[in-house]
């Protein structure tokens, strides 16, 4: 990562970093963090550093690790059920909204060419796109349709879960043909809010992010049978 600049809202932007990167990836599940380490990468001093890693900590980010460190919290099947238990039902009522905009011609001409562009990003991607950018514009298109609902509430829902969610977005990305299906699943929300088919959006919506976080669960129920599999061979 890139050190920063000394700015007045310094804190903010060790936060943001650092959660980014745990978004992404590049800081993963079990990585060990300091202020020392963090402070030494960005190029800051620890104050700001301290107060960031306590934000993070707090949100779930990171939990301790030994006396003085702390380390990126493990991504928790539980979890991630929970999360997108909440996220389905916020989805289906977005595609329900949207489409209903779009019917009663509520919907501006700008809201559906964003939510068109962000799935023509998308598809536009192969198996070579970096996992970083496939989640980003998974972000973006389902960020598109929560817009296009023309309920602020759920933008502000969502939005401050999507770490969260992106975390868990790169195990399934990772899985071979599953790029290509979601963004078949995503072409088909997005035709029935375009068609003013507010059942089909909102059945398709809620099918699509329930699929996403039970294959996302298991998976991570899987990788931690064969960690536990390896800690047990002699």
């Amino acid at each position: 990562m890139l050190q920063l600049d000394i700015q007045p809202a310094l804190i903010d932007q060790v936060h943001d970093k650092l959660l980014g990167a745990i978004a992404d990836g590049s800081l993963p599940a079990g990585h060990k963090l300091t202020q020392e380490s963090v402070a030494a990468m960005l190029g800051v001093s620890r104050q700001p550093v301290s107060h960031a890693l306590q934000v993070l900590k707090r949100r779930g980010f990171l939990i301790e690790h030994g006396k003085r460190g702390l380390q990126v919290a493990p991504l928790d099947a539980r979890r991630i059920r929970d999360l997108y238990l909440v996220r389905e039902a916020l989805d289906g009522l977005s595609a329900r909204l949207a489409a209903l905009r779009v019917k009663s011609g509520e919907a501006s001409e700008a809201e559906r060419d964003v939510a068109v562009e962000a799935l023509a990003a998308g598809k536009r991607f192969n198996a070579r796109t970096p996992i970083s950018r496939l989640i980003d514009a998974d972000v973006a298109f389902h960020s598109a349709i929560h817009a296009l609902s023309g309920n602020h509430a759920i933008v502000e829902t969502v939005t401050d879960q999507w770490p969260h969610f992106k975390r868990s977005m790169g195990l399934v990305l990772s899985v071979s043909g599953a790029q290509a299906r979601f963004w078949d699943e995503h072409a088909a929300i997005l035709e029935a809010i375009l068609a003013g088919d507010a059942t089909a959006a909102e059945d398709r919506a809620r099918r699509h992010t329930a699929a996403a976080g039970e294959a996302t669960a298991r998976q991570l129920e899987t990788e931690a049978r064969k960690h536990k599999t390896k800690e047990d061979t002699p």
